[in-house]
């Protein structure tokens, strides 16, 4: 899965269409493409994630009870991560710290 973080803050009172918008101007992609697009409010204890499900456009709203998101550096850009590493961003976990697994080759025998 494919998961896009926006580094800079956002308006978090925008909902589906302002989001998805968002992902237009901001990721230049298009917001029905089914990647994961990870938005966070200014006091980084708040996340939206946005993402198409072949169904219907989906909004995830967290917000930590204690403590803030372990959020990018804020740039004007975007960046990507693994689905571990939003798991971790998830959780409230440092993502940083996960390093996703490499693919292993298969063994071949000999």
């Amino acid at each position: 899965m494919k998961v896009f973080v926006a580094t800079r803050p956002v308006d978090f009172r925008k909902g589906i269409d302002g989001l998805a918008l968002a992902v237009q101007e901001m990721f230049g992609l298009d917001p029905f493409c089914g990647a994961v697009f990870v938005f966070r409010a200014k006091r980084a204890d708040r996340i939206k994630l946005l993402v198409w499900d072949e169904t219907g456009m989906v909004l995830v709203h967290k917000r930590l009870e204690d403590g803030k998101f372990v959020c990018p550096q804020v740039r004007d850009s975007v960046m990507r991560i693994s689905s571990a590493q939003m798991a971790a961003l998830f959780e409230g976990l440092d993502w940083r710290l996960v390093r996703p697994e490499r693919a292993r080759r298969p063994l071949i025998a000999g």
